[in-house]
């Protein structure tokens, strides 16, 4: 049955060598954890490891190469040159014996063990307490203690014996659970939810840096909006980003749907639909977090209002985020895109020269992931999608305003060599031979090199001002005739006028 479910011609060639090295030896040798639960869900494991009744010092005594930087037995053997070039290193962990966890995180004490069942039965969820010994040219066995198999069949999510133990022992393990949720699309059982509900409150005992990592894990996930759901509903949440269970219940105007909470996580969905990175992911789930602060109401108009939440968003922002210890990379790029999200409204009131305005705010690198921005925002309204016309005046817009302008500052050579080359005054003259081979460049791009412009330069030289001005008034005409004609191709191509 074993071998039907796994194919063992699936496991990199380095694993299997490692696992065969150790068994050599005299020891027993199982892969375990995530990578076997890969392997049932038909998933390429990220990461891969052995566990052992080898001793570290047996390990290193087996490789070449090897790190052992830890107190939990684990040995990272070290691959220079691998058949899969992602594949850097395997670690390979003694089976061992936990003590209790006094810092919600760590193990006070551990001890290695001769029993694999002593190893399994320390593990977080079933579906990751499954271990497969890979002797010989099949897979020989597969320890099943806890019906991981079965959980994973029925794509249920819960620990290894008490959920309230394994939780008291490693807080983190809540936020685990929901991550691994969403990632796979599993329900978490309800006895394992139900004790995340109890002992939200340890997250606390837990490093920012840690929490972080799960969740930008959760937000990278398939299924983000109900990965922030689960958060909230288990209490765990409000010790995260509490500043997002304030917008539940808020109400917007006419142009929502649907409440700020509600909003920001169908931008995040949005989002995560269109497979966009961590950063839009971000300024969509915090773009509105200011709303509940800056919310009122205009009794002229008879609308809610929210000035300046934009603003006031941008510094909750960053508040949040240097609070969860992201980086400085990140953080500016999504603090940034925050404060000018609400920049796009109608297109026919929208100038070009504001839209130039609102790239040098921006940045050129991320205009067009502020209008992905855009993209999550209106879909998170409820609306189905951005308006087509809209959207395409939008990018037409962007697109004529980042291009580089049809110039002569595009030629080899500038005023200041041609000045020094046939010894003129800055006056018209130096524009007219400047323009009267633009004109010439226009026609012929090859012919845009040093060289041939220098000589062009001294003989166009030998003209009298009138002739000169002609030539190059000639030059300026071109140069705007190109320049309308890129302007048509650019909104011919986005189909607006």
């Amino acid at each position: 049955m074993a071998s039907n479910v796994v194919k063992h011609k699936a496991i990199p060639l380095e694993v299997r060598e490692i696992v065969t090295t150790i068994e050599k030896a005299g020891f027993q040798a199982y892969l375990v954890g995530g990578c076997v639960r890969d392997f049932f869900l038909g998933r390429i494991p990220k990461d891969w490891d052995i566990t052992s009744n080898a001793k570290p010092e047996d390990i290193q005594g087996l490789f070449i190469k090897t790190v052992y930087e830890n107190v939990y037995g684990t040995v990272a053997i070290i691959n220079e040159v691998t058949e899969d070039p992602t594949l850097k290193n395997v670690e390979v962990t003694p089976y061992r014996l936990e003590s209790a966890y006094s810092d919600r995180r760590h193990p006070d004490k551990v001890t290695f063990s001769n029993d694999i069942k002593d190893d399994l039965q320390r593990r977080d969820f079933t579906i990751n307490a499954i271990a497969i010994n890979l002797s010989g040219e099949a897979i020989k066995d597969i320890i099943d203690l806890y019906g991981g198999i079965g959980d994973i069949k029925d794509k249920i999510l819960k620990t290894v014996g008490k959920p309230d133990d394994r939780f008291t022992e490693d807080a983190l393990r809540m936020m685990r659970a929901i991550r691994l949720s969403v990632e796979l699309g599993f329900t978490i059982e309800k006895e394992t939810l139900a004790s995340i509900q109890k002992q939200s409150g340890l997250i606390k005992d837990i490093s920012m840096e840690r929490i972080r990592d799960e969740f930008t894990k959760i937000l990278m996930s398939p299924q983000p909006k109900r990965g922030i759901e689960l958060l909230h509903e288990t209490g765990l949440l409000k010790h995260i980003v509490p500043e997002l269970e304030v917008g539940i219940g808020v109400t917007q105007n006419q142009a929502h749907a649907f409440d700020v909470w509600e909003h920001l996580l169908r931008s995040l969905q949005t989002a995560a639909d269109k497979n966009w990175g961590l950063d839009i992911r971000l300024i969509a789930l915090f773009h509105d977090i200011a709303k509940p602060k800056t919310k009122g109401f205009s009794h002229e108009t008879k609308v809610i209002t929210f000035y300046g939440h934009e603003v006031v968003g941008s510094r909750e922002t960053r508040k949040i985020l240097e609070r969860m210890k992201f980086s400085r990379i990140i953080i500016e790029k999504v603090v940034k895109l925050v404060r000018w999200h609400m920049f796009f409204s109608d297109t026919e009131q929208i100038s070009l020269s504001a839209v130039r305005r609102m790239i040098v705010n921006v940045g050129k690198e991320n205009i067009w992931d502020l209008m992905n921005v855009r993209i999550c925002d209106r879909i998170g309204t409820g609306r189905p999608k951005e308006d087509p016309y809209r959207l395409r005046k939008y990018h037409a817009m962007i697109e004529e305003a980042i291009r580089d302008p049809i110039s002569v500052g595009m030629l080899k050579i500038d005023g200041k060599d041609l000045m020094e080359m046939i010894h003129v005054k800055p006056g018209p003259r130096i524009g007219n031979i400047l323009h009267a081979l633009f004109n010439e460049v226009l026609d012929k791009p090859e012919l845009n090199t040093t060289d041939y412009l220098q000589k062009r330069a001294i003989e166009l030289n030998e003209l009298g001002d009138n002739e000169l001005q002609i030539l190059g008034e000639a030059g300026k005409e071109k140069k705007e005739d190109v320049e309308e004609e890129k302007v048509k191709e650019i909104r011919k191509k986005h189909k607006v006028v």
